[in-house]
């Protein structure tokens, strides 16, 4: 017996409180199958019947999506073959009873979708035949889809670059959230220890304990797709995914006392470079900040900081080679006026300034998702959230906190092996 499962779920989805959910099965006769026989043993030729009424499924009245579809061989009759698939033509994911009497979808479905089921069954007397069920799931009233990040469209990113996944619907349940963290996959190689961290009730962080390991692949999956949400009608919206390689690790340690940038390639120290920071009052924030972006130049005003223009602070400059780490606008850049402090006193209005040749070597030797971090200055500690990547301010301890189902997972991507087994067709 050929029995198949594997592929992904179509992506259609629809809204409304009702659709009309209907079932056809019809009977798709096959000729006699070759056979050897020597004749006068007793045994019943090969012969075709009718399916349709050998087997039953579970497409009847209100299809839920969020449980599985099933088929029922009757009479002591076996399934040979089940493929169910979506409009697109992609396969929904099953598993056949080890008896061969019956078989489920192993995926939820997905809402105000159609899907057709083609089904190959044996009454145990030499008879075979084919049948197939048509079916429509019920509406979401809602559907959850989900943004992931990184989604800047690059293929590597620093170490501390986290993961985030938004949500189209606010989350505040406990059980809930579980379910959505649960998911959310990431996998990775090598494989690290991490948790989420529900920053609010649409906005999901991920970080390993450490940073990620420089090489690492990783991998994440919204897997929700057609799960049931709520109590309320709220389906899980298409799977969705990002991917990327980890680069180098690169450190930039900022010492506001020292007025020293210290730059580490592997831990190894590659570059010292003289900076100046925040002077007082625009004390640079401590702390570890992620390289949000970079940008050749960029008009930098002091309106945008809350300095009224015309102020004696009040500045509309044009800034080269600006390695941004915070959405409020502190960046690494060049700043040509302030050379002769740096080293020495600290002059700028919060960003970290040198010289236009060290300002364009430390951006051609960074990228997205680097670390920058800023100690001995007397400025505020970096906001964890909110204002750039503050992730790696928040201890390991208080970050478990921050997860709903409140413990690390292992980022172990399933073994190649499992995942061939898983899509092999058994044979009886």
């Amino acid at each position: 017996m050929d029995v198949r499962w594997a592929g992904d779920r179509g992506s259609s989805t629809g809204r409304g409180r009702h659709a009309t959910v209907w079932l056809v099965l019809t009977p798709l006769l096959v000729g006699p199958l070759a056979a050897c026989s020597g004749g006068g043993n007793g045994t019943t030729p090969p012969h075709s019947i009718d399916a349709g009424r050998l087997v039953h499924t579970s497409a009847a009245g209100d299809t839920d999506p969020g449980k599985p579809f099933t088929v029922t061989a009757q009479g002591g009759g076996t399934l040979t073959d089940v493929t169910l698939s979506g409009p697109d033509g992609k396969q929904v994911a099953g598993a056949l009873d080890p008896d061969g009497h019956g078989w489920h979808s192993t995926t939820p479905l997905l809402p105000a979708t159609h899907y057709t089921a083609r089904i190959a069954a044996a009454d145990g007397r030499g008879g075979r035949g084919q049948t197939t069920a048509d079916f429509t799931t019920k509406a979401a009233d809602k559907t959850l889809t989900v943004t992931l990040g990184p989604d800047l469209g690059r293929d590597t990113y620093g170490v501390g670059e986290p993961l985030t996944a938004e949500l189209s619907e606010p989350i505040s349940d406990p059980a809930v959230r579980q379910q959505v963290e649960k998911a959310l996959t990431v996998t990775s190689t090598p494989a690290v220890t991490g948790a989420w961290y529900w920053v609010d009730d649409k906005n999901l962080h991920f970080r390993p304990k450490d940073y990620w390991p420089t090489g690492a692949k990783v991998k994440l999956e919204w897997t929700g797709q057609g799960l049931e949400i709520d109590d309320h009608g709220t389906y899980g919206g298409p799977a969705t995914d990002v991917a990327f390689t980890v680069g180098d690790r690169v450190e930039a340690v900022v010492d506001a006392a020292s007025d020293q940038l210290t730059f580490k390639r592997n831990g190894a120290v590659v570059n010292t470079i003289p900076v100046t920071t925040g002077k007082p009052g625009f004390d640079t924030r401590n702390g570890i900040k992620v390289v949000l972006g970079q940008e050749r130049s960029v008009q930098m005003k002091s309106e945008t900081i809350g300095i009224a223009q015309g102020s004696s602070e009040a500045y509309d400059l044009n800034v080269e080679w600006a390695t941004r780490v915070t959405w409020s606008g502190e960046y690494v850049h060049a700043a040509p006026w302030s050379v002769a402090s740096q080293g020495v006193a600290n002059v700028s209005h919060g960003c970290t300034g040198m010289s236009t040749d060290n300002a364009k070597w430390f951006y051609q030797n960074t990228r997205i998702g680097d670390i920058v971090q800023v100690v001995n200055s007397k400025g505020r500690q970096m906001e964890p959230f909110g204002n750039g990547f503050g992730d790696w301010n928040v201890s390991w301890d208080d970050w478990l906190k921050g997860s709903a189902l409140g413990k690390p997972v292992s980022t172990d991507a399933p073994p190649e092996a499992a995942q061939a087994a898983a899509t092999l067709r058994p044979q009886f």
